[in-house]
């Protein structure tokens, strides 16, 4: 209970510090999950994937496009969300031209796949937002160990498709109180079980 009191203080205070650069790949971790970060860069729009997402707004996609950052880092961004039927060529020509500039929230990998189902690099089917996974489909070589959720993105033009930003999941579940009155009352109901089967006896 209190480390997940701690974690929801944490990500808390983070998602609504101001952003911060980008720290150098040897610092990334998950230790720095959801901290505001603000980057800026040229999109590879052709080098687009389209990751399976279930979301407020219904099943679709996350949008996934590598970042060249100023310093010369390759960084995957997951641009945000768009809709069931939204084909990669449309999602990569969303992508603005030109420098843009990015605040959003550093997220860890998702190696492999979700639960249910593995990522299908060779089917271009990805279920995680496996970054390195990405990356090779893409032939992009080394790229940093981490993405990042967008929340503002700045461009001198944008596109008229734009994915749906903003919708990162930082509600986390915190059950305990609920979880301990449940087994306290299973424990009293085995002890009431357990005394009519002594009385019975």
């Amino acid at each position: 209970m209190h480390w997940k009191h701690a974690l929801i203080a944490r990500v808390d205070a983070r998602v609504h510090a101001a952003p911060v650069a980008l720290p150098a790949d040897a610092k990334l971790g998950p230790d720095l999950e959801y901290l505001r970060v603000g980057v800026s860069g040229v999109y590879d729009g052709a080098a687009t994937a389209l990751v399976r997402a279930a979301t407020e707004r219904g099943t679709g996609y996350w949008t996934m496009t590598p970042l060249r950052l100023d310093d010369g880092r390759l960084l995957w961004i997951n641009r945000g969300f768009v809709p069931a039927g939204t084909t990669r060529a449309a999602a990569g020509a969303s992508a603005p031209a030109g420098k843009v500039s990015i605040v959003g929230l550093l997220r860890s990998p998702e190696p492999k796949g979700s639960i249910l189902q593995s990522n299908a690099p060779a089917d271009d089917r990805w279920y995680s937002r496996d970054t390195a996974a990405l990356a090779g489909a893409r032939g992009l070589g080394a790229v940093t160990p981490a993405f990042v959720d967008v929340q503002v993105e700045q461009a001198a033009a944008v596109p008229a498709l734009r994915p749906v930003p903003g919708l990162t999941q930082i509600k986390f579940p915190d059950s305990h109180l609920s979880y301990a009155l449940t087994w306290f009352a299973m424990a009293a109901l085995s002890l009431v079980a357990l005394a009519y089967i002594w009385r019975r006896a």
